[in-house]
């Protein structure tokens, strides 16, 4: 039996829809259906063309946060939209191990305990951070399916668990480890003592991605360098000025402009370190700043970044005056031997002072390194680590591993959306430096590095492989292990199963991937490793599209943080937060008093009653409305408000739907369908939405998307259509016309249909449930939308006939709305209307007006009555409403309204006759007078004329 019989699976439909959208208990029910089903696993029909998105792997101590939300949202509805185009879809997905947050939370643990991982040793607290990860690793993945997230989770997961791959999977360090040697063995890995940023606690080198520069208040010291053969000229010495005056214990020269006339004479002769006994010479370079301070600046090779630069051009000395942990060593006078280097800094200017050597002391804002991970200063340190020759010349690029990715993009093998992000991925690909990847850690990837009792290195693939090219030697292994960015930097083909020759055969069908979504943060951290290590090891590109996504604000625009109170958890937004508890978790873990009174007076002004819960669907359609290719995104939740409205809107169309074709005659078993051309203008407008939808998510233009669904959902389907269809099914059922009801039941419940499968990639979870009651209705079959087909662009089916005729009602419907606003009649209040102009149509017409305008009756007439009443013109038809007006009322209301709008046009004029206003204001605001006075000018023209007829 059809569902378009009276049977009862077509009257159930309405009522298993429940009355009102209540996203969470949808969103609980639908998510383990699809993963369970296997709808996220990918078809592997070779005949299909493929659609892979690598995830940006977050760190397996994460939470999802805006950021990932936001991400997360993209992909999921690329993934679904490919997969609904029946593509071979594959999402691969995966936590990074996050070698230094990671650590770190897991020593906060053992601190705690009062133990510490030294106690443990590496072996113990290696495996104490694995049952960590076992216990409270699965948070993010749990999060991303609330979101929505249609992840292959079960794609290179080597746990079982279904969380993706973790980058400390072995097959993933089997990857890692051969990489290593082959780089090794290719002469692109080398170990050499280098500069590197340096956290005193953690006592590894981290990132520059790691490092936060934090504005603090200090001072500028000066300081006097006498020279070491007495005055010259009768100055005593030279003088500079320096925030870290500590580090002069290791100073290798002073340094001035070559072209600097003070000094010119100067260069090439010695003073003396204060404090220090001994000499340095003073050079010249150009990278100094003649107009800073007094234009002599010291050069700290071992110390300072520039200054290593600096120093390795003239050959000075690198002196390191400070150990691992950040105290002064054997290089220092024994004054300040074992100081931690601040307490040496207060010892060293009170010894300058007291020499007459400290000149003054200058209070003095600056940038200063933090780690973000321990909230600890970085010292630039100079240390023996390993490093990647990223410019060295290969068997495969004369220009090396950044000049093959340089190649790739200007190639177009790669291209950047927005565009204007290649020219920084070239930028710090052209200026690359050798890539440090070691890390001075427990937990992460040990370096695959022995050595012998006299330092000889050994790189193999195991212990027994090293133990055999030192000829049975003694070794111990390199305790280090490998920066994360370096496991990360190859997921685009270890997830495929490379170096295991078998599985990459079988799975390199998903490489390249089609589009990497990531932010402009780390196109040079991962993005640009990704393609020089994916291009060296497969001679492919790892994605052929990079969308930069923009970076998550808050309504204001300002940067999200824990500090200010402005950070958002996005399941508080699905599933709503009350105020207090938003308070005490806005608050948690803030250590300073004044950060955690800054963040409650920021919670409770901007969510006072706390945050309703919205869904995940609104959530995701407010990412995606927003997704404009800027640089930053604000996150404004009355927008989320808005699109919540949107899915109710929805949801009580379909309820409508369902309830005007459940059990009736919607064509699917045959008959004839007269459609009017309110329903071929519906039919064509359907196709415009489907056109633009597409196009706009294969040109990443998220936002265009969702404005599209959105303007064919609310405006053209729900305000014109639906309001327009009751009229049609009304009149044809009174008349008895059953091909003109079908054919308007069959267009309401066929069209809604498709429109739910427009909408899905965007709001999986409303759309699925709302396609289970329409579909059978709508004669399709099958277990869930989120497998059927994207609706398909026709152009046939758009009317330029019906589309005119549409374009005329609505004109016409609005101007009987404005007579009626005009007038100020009560929307309950029915009233005639007057019309001249074609008969024809206005007799076709006249059943929409009456419903849409709310007319009494619709009076067609040869010319209007000669009244005071208001008029509209449209074309050729003329418009009035027919309603006994109080003359003398009218005047005064008239009146008043003249008076109104002539102080606003005067006040207007003088604003912009003012000069201060038209020369100084930013030109957008003076062109936004102008409009008001243009607007005030016609309406005061129209009332003014009004007022005339009533003399």
């Amino acid at each position: 039996m059809s569902a378009t019989a009276n049977s009862p699976a077509a009257q159930s439909a309405l009522d298993s829809l429940s009355k009102s959208f209540e996203p969470k208990a949808i969103e609980s029910r639908w998510y383990p259906v699809w993963e369970s089903a296997g709808y996220f696993v990918p078809s592997g029909d070779a005949s299909k063309p493929g659609y892979t998105i690598q995830l940006p792997p977050p760190n397996v101590t994460g939470t999802l946060h805006m950021g990932h939300a936001f991400q997360q949202t993209l992909m999921d509805t690329m993934i679904r939209y490919h997969r609904m185009k029946g593509d071979n879809t594959n999402w691969v997905v995966g936590t990074d191990h996050a070698g230094i947050a990671t650590q770190i939370v897991v020593e906060r643990q053992l601190q705690a305990q009062g133990s510490s991982r030294h106690d443990l040793g590496r072996d113990e607290f290696t495996k104490r951070v694995w049952q960590w990860k076992e216990q409270s690793g699965s948070t993010i993945t749990r999060q991303m399916r609330r979101l929505g997230a249609s992840a292959n989770w079960g794609f290179a997961d080597a746990s079982g668990a279904n969380q993706g791959y973790f980058t400390m999977d072995s097959h993933m360090s089997k990857g890692v480890v051969e990489t290593f040697v082959k780089l090794f063995e290719e002469g692109l890995i080398y170990r050499g003592k280098r500069l590197v940023n340096w956290d005193p606690v953690l006592q590894s080198a981290v990132s520059d991605l790691e490092v936060e520069s934090v504005e603090r208040d200090g001072h500028m010291w000066h300081i006097l360098y006498p020279f070491t053969h007495g005055p010259i000229d009768g100055i005593r010495g030279m003088h500079i000025a320096t925030t870290r005056p500590e580090t002069m214990m290791a100073d290798g020269a002073l340094a001035v402009h070559p072209e600097d006339e003070r000094y010119k004479h100067l260069i090439g002769k010695m003073v003396d370190i204060p404090l220090m006994n001994r000499s340095i010479p003073i050079i010249a370079d150009d990278f100094v700043d003649r107009e800073f301070g007094s234009g002599c600046v010291k050069i700290t090779g071992a110390h300072d970044f520039n200054d290593y630069a600096c120093s390795l051009r003239h050959n000075l000395p690198l002196i390191t005056i400070f150990t691992l942990d950040a105290h002064v060593n054997e290089n220092g006078p024994k004054a300040y031997q074992g100081m931690d280097r601040f307490d040496a800094r207060k010892a060293v200017l009170k010894d300058l002072e007291v020499l007459g050597f400290l000149e003054k002391a200058v209070p003095h804002k600056h940038m200063v390194p933090v780690c973000e991970r321990t909230g600890q200063i970085v010292e630039p340190m100079l240390t023996d680590q390993w490093f990647v020759a990223t410019s060295k010349p290969t068997v495969k690029h004369e220009k090396g591993l950044a000049g093959r990715a340089l190649e790739a993009v200007k190639k177009g093998d790669i291209r950047f959306f927005p565009e204007h992000w290649a020219q920084t991925y070239n930028h710090w690909l052209e200026n690359i430096q050798d890539w440090c990847i070691s890390r001075q850690l427990w937990w992460g990837h040990q370096i695959p590095a022995w050595y012998d009792a006299d330092g000889k290195v050994y790189v193999a693939r195991s212990e027994t492989d090293a133990l055999k090219q030192s000829g049975g030697k003694p070794l111990t292994r390199d305790p280090d292990v490998l920066d994360t960015w370096f496991s990360s930097a190859l997921v685009c083909h270890t997830t495929l199963g490379w170096p295991d020759q078998a599985r990459f055969e079988k799975d390199n069908v998903y490489l390249p991937s089609n589009v990497l979504v990531t932010g402009n943060d780390i196109i040079f951290f991962w993005v640009a490793r990704m393609v020089m290590m994916t291009l060296h090891f497969t001679d492919k590109v790892p994605f052929r599209d990079v969308y930069i996504n923009a970076m998550v604000r808050d309504a204001e625009g300002n940067k999200m943080s824990k500090s200010k109170g402005n950070v958002l958890d996005p399941i508080d937004l699905l599933d709503g937060i009350e105020l207090e508890p938003l308070v005490a978790k806005s608050t948690t873990g803030l250590m300073l008093a004044s950060h955690k009174e800054k963040a409650e007076k920021y919670i409770r002004k901007n969510f006072p009653t706390g945050i309703p819960a919205y869904g995940a669907d609104a959530v995701r359609f407010t990412f995606a409305s927003l997704s404009n290719m800027s640089m930053t995104l604000n996150f404004d939740l009355s927008r989320c408000e808005g699109y919540r409205n949107f899915c109710n809107k929805l949801w009580n169309a379909t309820r409508f739907v369902l309830m005007n074709v459940g059990g009736k005659d919607c064509g699917i078993d045959g008959g004839e369908q007269n459609l009017s051309f309110v329903d071929r203008w519906l039919l064509g407008r359907l196709q415009i939405a489907k056109r633009d939808i597409a196009e706009g998510l294969d040109s990443y233009r998220f936002d265009f998307a969702a404005k599209a669904l959105y303007e064919f959902v609310w405006d053209e389907y729900c305000d014109w259509y639906v309001e327009c269809a009751k009229v049609q099914i009304t009149d044809a059922d009174k008349a008895g016309n059953a091909a003109a009801a079908r054919g308007t039941r069959s267009v309401l419940v066929r069209e809604l249909e498709a429109t739910l499968r427009l909408a899905h990639p965007i709001m999986p979870f409303i759309s699925e449930e709302l396609w289970q009651k329409v579909a059978p209705l709508a004669g399709k079959s099958g277990a869930s939308i989120s497998t059927q087909p994207f609706p398909k662009y026709g152009a046939e089916r758009i009317s330029a006939e019906a589309n005119a005729k549409m374009a005329v009602l609505k004109e016409l419907v609005t101007s009987c709305r404005t007579l009626r606003s005009t007038m100020k009649i009560s929307p309950a209040e029915r009233v005639p209307l007057i019309a001249t102009g074609d008969a024809v149509t206005l007799r076709e017409f006249a059943p929409y007006l009456a419903a849409l305008a709310k007319l009494s009756e619709v009076r067609i007439v040869d010319a209007l009555p000669a009244n005071d009443a208001p008029v509209q013109v449209v074309g050729d038809f003329r418009l009035m409403l027919e309603i006994k007006v109080d003359p003398v009322a009218e005047r005064a209301r008239l009146d008043k309204e003249i008076a109104r709008l002539t102080a606003e046009v005067t006040k207007a004029t003088a604003k912009l006759g003012n000069p201060a206003f038209a020369d100084k204001a930013p030109a957008a605001v003076v062109a936004q007078e102008k409009e008001r006075l243009a607007g005030f000018s016609a309406t005061l023209e129209k009332i003014t004329a009004q007022r005339k007829n009533l003399g």
